[in-house]
């Protein structure tokens, strides 16, 4: 299985505030990231479940950057 199955929302959250991303606001389980060059994206954050492969490429395509440098981040 990849690791792009096996990431928590939680996980994601502190590799993106590592690659300098911070969160501006929260609605609801949605947290909103921005890093200061303008790059944004949505974290959807549910305790106990595991982002999905989908999603977590969508994010990856968002900020911009591939799967080698998040799995560096995490």
């Amino acid at each position: 299985m990849s690791i792009l199955g096996n990431i928590s929302s939680r996980k994601l959250c502190r590799a993106l505030e590592k690659l300098g991303f911070e969160a501006i606001c929260q609605k609801g389980s949605h947290v909103f990231y921005r890093h200061p060059d303008g790059r944004t994206t949505v974290v959807p954050v549910h305790k106990g479940e595991n982002l999905g492969k989908g999603l977590i490429t969508q994010i990856l395509r968002d900020i911009d950057i591939t799967t080698d440098e998040l799995i560096e981040q995490l």
